[in-house]
């Protein structure tokens, strides 16, 4: 089946991108991989390359498009490879949005140049020790100073993804109480500088998957935050994490996708070249008959995964579309990975095949963004049920 999802100035990025990740990414990814994080200076050749201004308005220098089709690319072309970009997903995907929804023209105009450039990295705080997903039940609090020109912030934040290498962190903390009738009011969002006195780094998490990209823990006592860095107004936080959550869940979607389609492409390679009793082990009808179930199965997520784009690039995706689609891809994303890996048998279970790494890298997706359990709720809620 032919993709329409993409045209040819997307088909030019691709090309620039596979060779950016030939010449600067696979060289040196095994070092990352063993030191566990990626090198700052990394980000600082994606902004050469634009990556972070794509979706970024012309004044204040990116290429003022809105479509999510180029960070597409950029899983596909990244899971191809075997690589990630570290923490710099979070940095568009997630953090972008909030600058271009809730930001003033004053906090745009120091915000997002230093964004596009990479100057300043950008994180997302939610989640917290012991909350979960349970984001209304978060205990950070951002309390108004008595002279009303700062807030002042204590808490601690876990899962932090890019964390360490953050130079401003959207943190969500409880500027007022909860009320009986709505628990999920007084979260308030905060675009926090990371030089803060108060503010502090803590663990660099020693992940299952993912090794590459970093996730911290963060801490908060008494850090001082100016009002010009409420993002937004103040207690509407919940109503805001709301509105992006379907790009962020179409976001593991496509990844999943991208990486079931690589996981395939990796084992087709590796039994076309391995031989076991005088035959390579493609020749054998098992091999044949699960990748030919792999490949349709990644057929069917393909077309999930691009039908979400588009609706998110016409600003239609809906929260159970979004779910729906992060539901079907990961789990598929999960089947295919583990086939494909079992096809590799005991090297299969080696980091240095590309297949292992998918296969950790890959677990995640069914617990972040929303657990694919909450997923079914989403669903469920939408049909009525």
């Amino acid at each position: 089946m032919r993709r329409t999802v993409f045209n040819e100035d997307h088909e030019a990025f691709r090309e620039t991108i596979r060779a950016f990740i030939e010449a600067e990414v696979v060289p040196h990814y095994d070092e990352w991989f063993q030191q566990g994080i990626v090198p700052r200076e990394l980000y600082t050749k994606l902004a050469d390359l634009g990556l972070f201004g794509i979706n970024v308005p012309e004044e204040f220098g990116g290429a003022g498009l809105e479509t999510h089709k180029f960070e597409a690319i950029q899983y596909e072309e990244t899971a191809r490879a075997g690589v990630n970009f570290g923490g710099s997903g979070v940095h568009v995907l997630l953090a972008l949005p909030y600058i271009k929804m809730l930001a003033t023209d004053e906090q745009k105009k120091r915000y997002l140049p230093k964004f596009v450039a990479a100057e300043e990295m950008w994180a997302l705080a939610m989640t917290e020790p012991g909350t979960g997903s349970d984001l209304a039940g978060m205990k950070t609090t951002a309390k108004l100073s008595d002279d009303g020109t700062h807030y002042v912030l204590n808490g601690s934040k876990t899962f932090i993804t890019g964390g360490v290498h953050a130079d401003r962190v959207i943190v969500c903390a409880r500027t007022s109480v909860p009320t009986a009738e709505d628990r999920r009011f007084g979260i308030s969002l905060f675009a926090v500088d990371t030089k803060s006195e108060g503010y502090s780094l803590g663990r660099k998490l020693d992940k299952l998957g993912l090794r590459t990209s970093d996730t911290a823990e963060l801490a908060f006592s008494d850090v001082k935050v100016p009002v010009a860095d409420l993002l937004g107004e103040e207690n509407k936080g919940f109503y805001y994490l709301g509105q992006n959550l379907p790009s962020e869940r179409w976001g593991i979607a496509y990844g999943a996708y991208a990486q079931a389609r690589a996981a395939v492409r990796f084992a087709q390679q590796y039994v076309q070249e391995r031989t076991v009793f005088g035959k390579t082990v493609a020749s054998f009808q098992n091999t044949k008959f699960e990748l030919a179930a792999c490949q349709a199965e990644v057929d069917a997520a393909e077309a999930v995964a691009d039908r979400a784009l588009e609706a998110l690039d016409a600003g239609e995706l809906t929260a159970a579309e979004a779910a729906s689609a992060k539901l079907f891809c990961t789990e598929v994303a999960h089947r295919v990975i583990d086939r494909c890996l079992q096809l590799h048998g005991g090297y299969g279970y080696m980091n240095e095949y590309p297949i292992a790494r998918l296969y950790a890298d890959n677990r995640v997706n069914r617990i972040y963004g929303g657990t694919n359990e909450v997923m079914k709720s989403i669903i469920a809620k939408s049909m009525g049920l």
